[in-house]
């Protein structure tokens, strides 16, 4: 049998999901790796389609930086005045919520969803005038870099030296309707950058040689492409756990390992990413803790969680998961997470095995 009948439980919470759903709005996000990919001109372009086939748009905030072509597009489109702000001696123009509220279109271009409200906003971030919106069932357009999810913050640091202090929760990612990227491979952005397409050319020189160095391009359109990627595997993993499919799908390969106290632990995680590198796959490396567990010698336990940190520097997801049985809970687990290839170790035969086979 492929499948078997679904959860009750799963149906219930799918229902109750669904009946929430009917009055939300729809979050759309344009995602990309970092400025001047396209997203803001991806989504204005969206937005004249919708509104071509009839639905009621409005442009709630876009950010030009400039930029004569993406300009262009806002021609057409109905622009929500702004909220203007006095701040210590600075006038502010921010998005106008209740305004927008009142005005109830079935869509709202909201850009740049990691910005920071002015002080004495309703809401100090972006992203939770989307979520208000979202609540009140109208349709939302938005763009983000990759750089400004939070999961990512510390990883991008690392990589261009920049901390970025405006993120946005992971689960507005997660949570959103549909996920678009915008790529641009970093040779292009370069060039788009030298043109003036980007930022001002004084400004586009500094960007060059700081935050827009090629390495940081080829690292964050890496992070973009994965966090993309992740997605439409959770996808493909809620849909399969909803409808209670069990077999495994050829979508794509997944590769686990499986981590246990032996000494040849690191050997495992290490061919378990050698296998996933050359498959182009994502691999993840399991342990299952059974009530023995506790009884273990601290050093088979310091053993594991060392092979688990190896395997997630080396780019592993890693998952403990309990249970009596091991092998039950491997087979299992690999099911719902559509793993194509197990690597396990090999068991170590007896000494008088050894003498008699050799």
């Amino acid at each position: 049998m492929e499948e078997r009948r679904p959860d009750p439980d799963v149906l219930l919470r799918r229902a109750q999901a669904e009946e929430s759903e009917q009055t939300r709005g729809k979050l759309k996000v344009f995602f990309g790796a970092t400025a001047g990919v396209g997203k803001t001109y991806a989504m204005l372009g969206a937005a004249h389609e919708q509104q071509d086939d009839g639905v009621d748009v409005i442009v709630g905030w876009v950010e030009t930086h400039g930029r004569a072509e993406t300009e262009a597009l806002l021609e057409g489109l109905t622009i929500l005045p702004p909220r203007v702000v006095e701040h210590r001696g600075t006038t502010l123009r921010e998005f106008d919520i209740d305004t927008a509220l009142v005005r109830r279109p079935q869509l709202i271009l909201m850009d740049e969803l990691a910005h920071t409200n002015a002080p004495g906003s309703r809401h100090p971030k972006r992203w939770q005038d989307v979520k208000e919106l979202l609540k009140a069932g109208i349709n939302v357009y938005t763009t983000v870099n990759v750089q400004h999810l939070e999961c990512l913050n510390d990883v991008v640091a690392q990589i261009t030296g920049v901390r970025v202090s405006e993120t946005v929760p992971d689960s507005v990612l997660e949570q959103a309707d549909d996920v678009e990227l915008i790529d641009l491979p970093p040779d292009d952005l370069l060039q788009r950058l030298k043109d003036g397409k980007v930022y001002m050319p004084e400004q586009a020189q500094h960007a060059i040689q700081n935050f827009f160095r090629k390495g940081n391009l080829i690292a964050l359109r890496e992070l973009a492409l994965r966090r993309t990627a992740e997605r439409v595997d959770q996808q493909m993993e809620v849909y399969r756990r909803d409808h209670a499919v069990v077999r495994t799908w050829p979508a794509g390969e997944t590769v686990m390992v499986c981590v246990n106290m032996k000494p040849r632990g690191p050997r495992l995680v290490r061919a378990a990413r050698t296998m996933a590198t050359g498959l182009h796959a994502k691999w993840i490396a399991v342990y299952v803790q059974t009530p023995r567990h506790l009884r273990m010698p601290q050093a088979d336990r310091d053993r594991v969680n060392q092979t688990l940190r190896l395997a997630e520097l080396l780019g592993a997801e890693t998952v403990v998961l309990s249970g009596a049985n091991v092998v039950q809970e491997l087979l299992s687990y690999a099911r719902t997470r559509n793993v194509t290839k197990i690597i396990v170790g090999k068991p170590v035969r007896a000494r008088w095995k050894e003498w008699v086979f050799g």
